[in-house]
């Protein structure tokens, strides 16, 4: 499963009439004012373009609609209110020219500033459908890059000097637009050496170096002459729409075949989110089911620069390839193989990982339960049983659900399921509910499977792009399982998983373990076709695509958004994923973290400060004088050390010592610690053996004993609340 796009997502059916839909029997009077609003647009558009059309005059009529229709869209449905005005033009002026060169490699300043009197009148072109800026910049884009590439191909066939204390900057958001050709020369001078020295360091062959690297360079004109106007399409209003918000987008009819592939849990693929980062094509995520999850092998934030078909064939080179290039690339029937050359993230060599494609499976994504006696895994002085239930993801079979086909597909059906096992094997002194790496699902789910913990009450709340806010409760009485629980959570625990743990912690219904805290994706993004399919007649054009716009935002009942800053754990235990830029705080334009009101709940009180403050203090002890903590705990010194990196040196002795010095504590290690955090999918336990997971039943155990025994100390303590148990 490969997604073009970044990021844990959730994918939550929108209320009724929240927002216009590709479904004729939803939305179709918000989609007819959306069309007068259009027609008006498009008469205020015969008076003279803002900008001369260019020589070529490739705006057709159909991308002038869809143009159109997309800003109305944004304007009427986001959640946040904004509208496209002078304001929103030049945050557009700016994105459109760093999604065209996200490294600074082929525009100059004094590009930006020829195009600069349009930077306030973007909003007004686009409400007119008139695309002439974008074509006339991609025209400037394209001089650019014939410019460069022409020079790069210089470059590689120099000499370098290795030997020098020189440098290149790593991160471009650090460096501004080149002020002058000459500037912009040096520029390319280091990236060119940049580019052979991490080809020398794999020991390659002067000569493969050079041949390499004019293949490289000559594929990035070919693909610049390959660009449709869909493409430019996509690009301009996918700037637009994420000036709203990251998770809004605009996707072209081929874009939109890849998201709806990536949606289907059938698919066959290698399970890895992918997003292009300054270039180069980064691992986001792995899916479980997957066959990159199984190898164990690709990691999150690893580069891949390489696809290879097969166990012979040559490798083609995708670095500054298209996204949905790279995709189809590594995309393929199951069972067939395909090899990828990847630049770890933590540094190290070039690796070469092969796969055989596989299908992602519902059941292999499903969710998991098992029992552990700790008296046996922990070696604890007295019988201890901790049900451990692993949740991937969200799901719901919403069509077996509709048709009323008994057993449909249902993760709170399933987590059901596990708990009575749990029962039928003579019962839990305690539940873990893992939710790492749970990228979310369905809002449904989300609800039902808090219900099983909580008695009848508000689970979340959400907020339409009207304001209005609708409360989603658990209807049912009584509850599935009322003992101690535990929820565990990383950086890439979203959505519908922190809509579940953000519940579980208002309500005081047990306590939270794992990274600082979770992803905080609090949004809902919902998929429309541009213009809609019932519209096709009228407006006389088919399909162009499709945006996906953020429309709804999510609060826990406590009136806290689960938006930016995500739902903290109570106790936090050391893990190199907590120190990566992967949650919603780290994307551009992200909404805001605020605050409404609080939902109408009675919280259970099984969890407070004061008990959470007890078990982090106990866990810290026994971190401290772990050994394999220790290592942990120097990798993400290491992590951090070379993230605050500004430069990358391109002297060939420093950086063979640095992988001279990163393989040695790499063996040192006697493996990969992260490796053994995520459940095999459908084999080998559900909590594997590891020091960060027994760590975590060792909380749980901390946790288990206070439940037995604070009732009574609390109840002689007045500023404690005694522990209860939901629905006794």
């Amino acid at each position: 499963m490969i997604e073009p796009r970044p990021a844990p997502s959730s994918h939550v059916p929108s209320p009724k009439g929240a927002a216009p839909t590709g479904n004729p029997t939803t939305g179709g009077r918000a989609w007819r004012a959306v069309l007068i609003a259009a027609s008006l647009t498009v008469t205020a558009g015969l008076a003279v373009p803002l900008f001369a059309q260019n020589e070529v005059g490739e705006t057709t009529r159909a991308d002038a609609t869809t143009a159109r229709m997309a800003a109305e869209l944004l304007d009427r449905y986001h959640v946040s209110g904004k509208t496209i005005d002078n304001e929103a033009s030049k945050r557009l002026f700016t994105r459109f020219f760093e999604s065209l060169d996200p490294a600074k490699l082929y525009f100059e300043q004094s590009d930006l500033e020829a195009f600069r009197r349009y930077e306030t009148q973007l909003d007004d072109a686009v409400r007119r459908g008139d695309l002439t800026f974008v074509n006339a910049v991609y025209d400037r884009y394209g001089e650019r890059l014939e410019q460069r590439v022409a020079f790069a191909q210089r470059l590689i066939d120099s000499e370098f000097d290795f030997t020098q204390d020189e440098s290149i900057v790593s991160d471009p958001d650090d460096i501004t637009w080149a002020a002058s050709p000459e500037e912009m020369n040096e520029r390319w001078r280091k990236r060119i050496k940049y580019d052979v020295l991490q080809l020398r360091l794999e020991d390659e062959e002067l000569k493969a170096i050079r041949e390499r690297l004019h293949k490289r360079y000559s594929n990035l004109l070919s693909i610049q002459r390959q660009v449709e106007p869909a493409d430019k399409l996509e690009t301009f209003i996918t700037a637009l729409a994420m000036t709203f918000d990251p998770h809004s987008s605009f996707m072209s009819e081929k874009t939109l075949e890849d998201f709806q592939i990536s949606m289907n849990l059938s698919l066959e693929g290698i399970g890895a989110a992918l997003q292009n980062e300054d270039g180069y094509v980064t691992v986001k995520q792995i899916i479980q089911g997957g066959a990159a999850e199984e190898d164990g092998r690709l990691k999150l934030e690893d580069k891949i620069i390489g696809v290879a078909q097969g166990g012979e064939a040559e490798f083609t080179d995708v670095v500054e390839m298209r996204i949905g290039n790279v995709v189809r690339l590594i995309r393929g029937e199951s069972g067939t193989v395909v090899r990828l050359q990847v630049m770890p993230a933590a540094g190290g060599e070039v690796k070469v990982i092969e796969l055989k494609r596989r299908k992602i499976e519902l059941k292999d994504s499903a969710v998991r339960g098992e029992i552990y006696n700790l008296q046996e895994r922990l070696g604890l002085d007295q019988p201890l049983k901790v049900g451990v239930i692993n949740i991937p993801s969200f799901y719901r079979d919403f069509a077996g659900a509709n048709a009323g086909v008994e057993g449909f597909s249902s993760t709170s059906r399933d987590v059901l399921k596990a708990l009575q096992a749990f029962r039928s094997a003579g019962g839990v002194d305690a539940v873990v509910v893992d939710l790492r790496y749970d990228g979310g699902g369905a809002l449904t789910e989300a609800i039902e499977v808090t219900g099983l913990f909580i008695d009848e009450g508000p689970v979340v709340q959400v907020k339409d792009p009207a304001g209005k806010i609708e409360v989603h409760s658990d209807e049912r009485p009584d509850v599935a399982y009322g003992g101690p629980l535990v929820v565990l959570t990383n950086r890439l625990s979203a959505s519908a998983s922190e809509i579940f743990a953000g519940a579980i912690k208002d309500y005081g219904r047990g306590i939270i373990v794992g990274d600082e805290t979770t992803h905080g994706k609090g949004t809902v993004q919902n998929v429309m076709p541009v213009p809609p399919k019932q519209l096709f007649n009228l407006i006389g054009n088919a399909s162009q695509g499709a945006l996906k716009l953020t429309i709804q935002q999510f609060y826990r009942v406590n009136g806290d958004s689960t938006q930016n800053l995500g739902v903290r754990s109570d106790v936090v235990l050391p893990d190199l994923l907590d120190h990566m830029e992967l949650g919603e705080q780290f994307l551009d334009n992200a909404l805001e973290f605020d605050r409404i009101a609080a939902a109408d709940f009675r919280p259970v009180a099984m969890a407070s400060p004061a008990i959470a403050a007890k078990l982090q203090e106990a866990s810290k002890e026994r971190v401290a004088a772990d050994p394999e903590f220790a290592k942990t705990l120097e990798r993400i010194a290491r992590y951090e050390r070379d993230k605050n990196r500004k430069t990358v040196s391109l002297n060939e002795d420093v950086r063979r010592q640095e992988r001279a010095e990163l393989k040695a504590l790499s063996d040192d290690e006697d493996g990969d610690e992260e490796e053994d955090l995520q459940p095999t999918p459908g084999e080998g336990p559900v909590l594997p053996e590891s020091a960060y997971n027994d760590e975590v039943l060792r909380i749980t155990a901390d946790y288990v004993r206070m439940f037995r025994s604070n009732s009574t100390a609390q109840r002689a303590n007045p500023n404690e609340p005694a522990i209860a148990v939901p629905g006794s």
